[in-house]
């Protein structure tokens, strides 16, 4: 069942008695729990037909009482079982889930992690609703961006997905709220730009990882080193292991570039699972960089990678690092 088909079927008052949602993505089941609670019971129920509990705290003789009562004055029960990963008598609930109360929605909330596929819990529930929430890849982010803000309303400047994916990283709920804001602030159906960007969220529409990164993609030191010097002044701005990776994963896509046959901006995007957009932009990159230095750069992106982490590195800072970083790759 995917996010967006759960989704419909909540929103329509299509219940299952019991849901698992679980995995290593938190965004999506905060969502479908927020869903759920909005759609299952009309606000004046829910007083004496909501409960929430948490899985250190609850037993299973307890929670199946609660799973057991009738509702009062209303149509359903929902019970909804927060921090459910902490739970331990999962087996207990097996009789429970053959022939569970149709009048009350049981929800479990089992974060960061997948449940044990071995449980008969796990076997059990294959019956009634099962969402996995997975992370977002990071290639996917940027069109995961862009889908939520036409959600919201909003076109986009073509820069600003890969911007916000850059700055933030593969964090939904922050990106989210970023998104949020700028919905509070703009018009509806108004184009979200870089500046919009950098007015509201904070994120320099010339001073952050995305343009670093195209600073060292052109060869351009005096651009890369102006960079640097505004995330040392700026920490919040940028880390030296967020700089890192995002360098490994440029170097690593213009690499593979270098040996394909076919370079069509449409086979390369299939490859590397990328927007074409991207593609364009390496494909100018990578006669920056023979194959030879692209090696040589990867190597020095690991060694400074174990000085970010304090390995051969006792006193330099990470502002000192990234600098010396960057001047290694460009030479």
């Amino acid at each position: 069942m995917t996010f967006a088909a759960l989704q419909k079927k909540i929103v329509s008052k299509e219940f299952s008695p019991v849901y698992l949602l679980h995995g290593e993505e938190p965004y999506f089941i905060d969502k479908i729990l927020s869903l759920l609670e909005a759609h299952v019971l009309e606000p004046h129920e829910k007083d004496f037909n909501q409960e929430v509990v948490y899985g250190k705290e609850v037993d299973a003789p307890s929670l199946l009482s609660s799973a057991k009562q009738y509702p009062m004055m209303a149509e359903r029960r929902l019970v909804l079982v927060k921090e459910a990963q902490d739970f331990k008598a999962w087996d207990a609930l097996e009789s429970y889930l053959n022939e569970p109360l149709n009048s009350t929605i049981l929800v479990f909330s089992y974060k960061y992690k997948s449940m044990d596929a071995r449980t008969k819990f796990f076997k059990a529930v294959q019956n009634h609703e099962v969402f996995k929430s997975e992370k977002i890849k990071d290639y996917q982010l940027p069109e995961w961006i862009g889908t939520l803000m036409k959600s919201k309303g909003f076109s986009y400047a073509s820069r600003v997905p890969h911007l916000l994916s850059e700055a933030i990283g593969n964090d939904l709920s922050r990106i989210s709220n970023e998104i949020e804001k700028l919905a509070i602030v703009l018009q509806q159906g108004e184009e979200i730009n870089e500046a919009h960007v950098e007015k509201h969220i904070g994120i320099s529409k010339e001073y952050n990882v995305f343009e670093l990164n195209n600073a060292v993609a052109a060869k351009d030191m005096a651009k890369a080193i102006r960079i640097v010097q505004y995330f040392e002044s700026n920490p919040k701005a940028a880390d030296l292991v967020q700089v890192i990776s995002m360098l490994f994963r440029f170097f690593s896509q213009i690499m593979r570039i270098h040996f394909m046959q076919n370079k069509s901006r449409e086979h390369i995007a299939s490859i590397l699972k990328i927007h074409p957009y991207v593609v364009g932009e390496l494909l100018q990159s990578k006669n920056n960089f023979t194959p030879k230095k692209i090696a040589e750069n990867i190597e020095i992106l690991h060694e400074f990678d174990l000085k970010s982490k304090g390995v051969g590195n006792a006193t330099e800072t990470s502002g000192t690092l990234m600098r010396e970083l960057v001047i290694q790759l460009l030479i």
